[in-house]
């Protein structure tokens, strides 16, 4: 860590680590798949390294980056780095971007006949109200830059997204919010995939609307 670190940005290291260790521990993600990031009040950002686990983070270990996304001090960043330089830099009110590979979401994002412009029904009240609608962005190799410019198309509008055949990419205000829209996004794939088959009783188009009204987006 660099020695010039502020109070604020060690606060930052360790919330992001202990983040990693309850997304790792809870099994929303293994080996060292998943990325998470925030953005400093510098304009910089940390993340996490590149082959690292969520599981085993070291706070002085982590990647800061500056505001254009090169690397200060820290091991080299997720090779993913670019997927959250593209969600902060599409959505300036953005401080944290958690990238996850979890089960159910990731099931979702290879199912054949979804809407890719809304990739769940709305189900419950607490999915609209903190993922809102899911667009599903086309598949792109791993690490491919054009990645980046996909996501890019669908940003601006959406805090959540999922890549295909990879998993979810969810921006918010704080390390707090951006998690706990993933974990309403990955619980709701599981009520979803659970119930598939079966007649669902969604909220309607004037109970979505209401809520989205009532509870914007602070992302």
């Amino acid at each position: 860590m660099a020695a010039a670190a502020t109070a604020s940005e060690s606060r930052l290291r360790d919330q992001l680590c202990g983040l990693g260790a309850s997304i790792f521990d809870r099994g929303l993600t293994h080996g060292s798949t998943g990325n998470l990031s925030v953005r400093l009040p510098d304009g910089g950002y940390l993340m996490t390294p590149t082959g690292s686990s969520l599981g085993a983070l070291d706070p002085s270990r982590l990647s800061r980056l500056d505001a254009q996304g090169r690397l200060l001090d820290g091991d080299a960043p997720t090779k993913e780095s670019f997927l959250h330089i593209a969600m902060y830099e599409e959505r300036p009110r953005c401080n944290a971007v958690v990238h996850l590979h979890s089960t159910w979401s990731t099931a979702v994002s290879v199912l054949d006949e979804v809407d890719p412009d809304d990739v769940l029904p709305p189900l419950t009240a607490y999915y609209v109200m903190r993922i809102g609608s899911l667009p599903l962005v086309p598949y792109h190799a791993p690490g491919d830059l054009s990645l980046a410019q996909a996501v890019r198309r669908y940003a601006g509008r959406h805090h959540a997204l999922l890549l295909a055949n990879h998993g979810p990419v969810v921006g918010g205000s704080s390390l707090s919010a951006a998690a706990d829209a993933a974990e309403e996004l990955e619980a709701t794939a599981r009520l979803h995939l659970t119930l598939h088959g079966r007649v669902c009783r969604c909220l309607t188009p004037e109970q979505v609307a209401e809520l989205k009204a009532k509870f914007p987006s602070n992302c």
